[in-house]
């Protein structure tokens, strides 16, 4: 049974696609990736949401779906999930006591629960599967033909010594992509491909709404679109052309509001107003390999930015820097994960402050008078920041580009900052900040320190009446002898 006869039977799937309008294009997406023959309705589709014009006449090794919010792309996921793990039998492909295994991967754990929440609903929902069922957990299903789906981490390490029969990899475009973090994107994916490799007929399904020019999303975008490639499918649909079941005026109104963010959400287009903040060989330049933390040195006037947080959501950073000429020298970082207790981290904070000499630090308006009455409290005067954090970003980036910040050798570090992003409003005016789901408590405490440290670095400004009172004997000898000013 292919799926589309799946889908059509009333003891199946057909109780979850008895609107047939909302889901031509999907049935379309379905026949191509599996080679299926088409009609000129579906041809006519799969041309205008691939760019190809050649039909396919074999299913395909992975397929890439750029597809606006709400477009249903998820629950498809599901579907595919579900009858790739319960309508074929790998066991042939498998040795003995191994599970062939259908990954859930996200972002992070919470946003791969949706596709799980789909999977038992298709589940439990058709007696035929729940039958097959052998145990149920907070991540998964195991089948009783050897087959596992569940959530997994996107971790190119943990993926390693699985049999996928397929992959599932949702919003991949909100992944991380830089290469240096815990997880990049790419190499998450190289590290699944090879448990693919044994088991015929598998296939990475990737889907996500667009985001930045950049990451595998984008990548695949880029290299396959509109070209007929008998292994790689990209499937690129509007959230109405994917699920008219979304109103026009919900969309309307986002597009009025910010057509840019809209453009991304619902109509399936990579944003052009985000851009890298700040490239990896600039960053590259200014790391001190193989420094750690700095000890203090008496004579050197140091300066401290701290990222409070409230103890349950992001981390509270702390980061000391000197002034060594014309460069902000990055010495000591501390940053504290959730969950903590804010007052015992900011007892820790002023301890390395005052082994630093210092009795001041600065941080933003976070909180209110929070911050400033538990610092107060161990001795420490918190000072606010007079410019926002984007203001920051914005300040270090000239010190990063022309090499004058050292900083420490820290992945996480190094990660956050090449992984800020530039963002250009309708107005013109540009802001930084991290991606969507992502973190910069390091990097916003390690900025605040390196620009307040660097800010004494600028060069002095004379005026004329004082260089003609002052140096004009000297300038007329020096002009006198031949040089040139």
């Amino acid at each position: 049974m292919n799926i589309l006869e799946a889908i059509d039977s009333p003891d199946l799937f057909a109780p979850w696609f008895k609107d047939p309008a909302t889901w031509k294009a999907w049935r379309a997406f379905l026949t191509a990736l599996f080679g299926l023959p088409m009609d000129e309705e579906m041809l006519a589709l799969y041309r205008h949401h691939t760019g190809r014009q050649e039909p396919p006449t074999a299913p395909f090794e992975e397929a890439w779906l750029v597809i606006g919010r709400r477009g249903g792309k998820s629950f498809v996921k599901a579907l595919l999930g579900v009858y790739l793990a319960t309508f074929r039998d790998y066991r042939q492909y498998l040795q003995p006591g191994e599970r062939a295994t259908v990954p859930v991967m996200a972002a992070d754990r919470r946003q791969a629960r949706t596709i799980l929440r789909y999977v038992r609903g298709l589940v439990t929902g058709v007696p035929e599967l729940a039958d097959m069922v052998e145990r149920e957990t907070a991540d998964g299903f195991d089948f009783n033909n050897a087959v596992t789906i569940e959530i997994t981490v996107n971790s190119y390490r943990s993926s390693r010594g699985y049999t996928y029969p397929a992959v599932l990899a949702d919003e991949i475009a909100f992944w991380t992509t830089d290469g240096d973090a815990a997880n990049p994107d790419v190499e998450v994916l190289d590290a699944v491909r090879p448990g693919m490799a044994t088991i015929p007929g598998s296939v990475l399904i990737c889907g996500s709404s667009p985001y930045a020019q950049k990451g595998a999303l984008f990548d695949a975008y880029r290299t396959y679109w509109g070209k007929d490639d008998p292994n790689i499918l990209v499937w690129k649909g509007t959230t109405r052309e994917m699920n008219p079941a979304v109103r026009q005026s919900v969309i309307d109104r986002a597009m009025e509001r910010d057509p840019e963010s809209a453009a991304a959400e619902y109509m399936a287009e990579f944003r052009k107003d985000i851009a890298d903040f700040v490239t990896r060989e600039a960053v590259d330049a200014c790391i001190a390999r193989g420094v750690f933390e700095r000890p203090h040195e008496t004579g050197k006037a140091y300066v401290a930015f701290v990222d409070p947080s409230g103890g349950s959501a992001d981390s509270m950073t702390l980061a000391i820097g000197h002034r060594d000429g014309r460069r902000g020298v990055l010495d000591a970082m501390r940053e504290v994960r959730p969950p903590f207790s804010p007052e015992a981290t900011v007892m820790e904070f002023a301890t390395l402050l005052k082994a630093y000499g210092l009795s001041r630090v600065k941080g933003d308006r976070y909180a209110g008078e929070w911050p400033r009455e538990v610092f107060r409290k161990q001795g420490i005067t918190y000072d606010l920041s007079e410019q926002s954090k984007s203001e920051i970003y914005v300040s270090l980036l000239p010190l990063i580009n022309s090499n004058r910040a050292e900083l420490l050798d820290d992945k996480r570090l190094v990660a956050q900052l090449v992984g800020l992003e530039r963002r250009t409003s309708r107005a013109g005016r540009d802001s930084v900040d991290h991606v969507p789901g992502g973190h910069d408590d390091v990097i916003n405490a390690v900025a605040g320190a390196l620009v307040a440290a660097a800010a004494g670095a600028q060069p002095m400004v004379i005026s004329d009446a004082v260089l003609r009172r002052a140096a004009q004997p000297t300038l007329r000898a020096f002009v006198g002898s031949g040089n040139q000013i």
